[in-house]
């Protein structure tokens, strides 16, 4: 199946504004995240484990145990502090 992927603020920077990824059906987020992890050494660095980094699944926050619908919207990003 098929999902798009974003990216936001450093992410973005590091890896773009986004792809798209096949995945197995019933993926989750932290799966995906993995698989990403996996693709490149930017990837790797950018999505690394032990970095603060949050999801959104079809817009809305998530967690990596999250499954991944076909078709989705899946955004990673940092996390924000405002004031």
């Amino acid at each position: 199946m098929k999902v798009t992927v974003k990216y936001f603020a450093s992410i973005r920077e590091a890896l773009g504004p986004g792809e798209v990824v096949e995945l197995p059906a019933g993926s989750t987020i932290g799966a995906l995240r993995d698989r990403l992890i996996a693709a490149s050494s930017p990837h790797a660095e950018a999505l690394a484990r032990g970095r603060a980094v949050r999801a959104a699944l079809d817009q809305a926050l998530c967690d990596e145990n999250a499954v991944v619908p076909e078709n989705a919207e899946v955004a990673f990003f940092p996390p924000v502090t405002g004031g």
